[in-house]
């Protein structure tokens, strides 16, 4: 009995381990770390999928100088809920990912000089971790996992896309 006990602590803890490292954030003013561009060339693409309960689509641009963008849009009952525009910089050696909301009537959520912000933390084969934000890409599925707050309360929100041709 005691040996099961042990086994099911130690399942939980590896559990609880795998499952807190999805998602790895940055603290207050901890700067983003040094990365390459180039090391996230495997975005690139078309992607579909499913997050929030809705339809998503991502499309990720090669990389032109020192930047990725993208644009991802959330269908729900077959309308457009809200879109954004996001860009992958590179400045000075480290990276960042800005991202820009817009309704649907395309009515900017943020102010006009304002993005969210993801900084970077590193990357790990196909995966880039940002703080709040994990990317992975396994074969021809992409998985983001988004750290989010609402209320008060902080839960992590799964993408999962699969690449298709334009």
């Amino acid at each position: 009995m005691k040996k099961i006990f042990l086994f099911l602590v130690a399942c939980f803890v590896t559990i609880n381990l795998t499952l807190g490292q999805e998602v790895l954030k940055l603290k207050e003013g901890e700067k983003a770390a040094p990365g390459n561009l180039s090391d996230l060339n495997w975005m690139v693409g078309f992607w579909k999928g499913n997050g929030f309960g809705g339809e998503c689509e991502e499309l990720w641009l090669p990389q032109q100088g020192n930047s990725m963008v993208g644009i991802f849009r959330f269908i729900e009952n077959g309308k457009l809920v809200f879109s954004e525009y996001m860009a992958i910089l590179e400045e000075e050696g480290k990276l960042q990912l800005k991202v820009k909301h817009f309704g649907a009537n395309f009515t900017g959520w943020e102010e006009k000089e304002e993005w969210v912000n993801f900084r970077f933390i590193k990357t790990e084969e196909q995966t880039a971790y940002f703080s709040g934000l994990t990317i992975r890409r396994e074969g021809e599925k992409m998985i983001l996992k988004l750290a989010m707050e609402h209320n008060g309360e902080s839960s992590i929100e799964t993408f999962e896309y699969i690449k298709e041709n334009l």
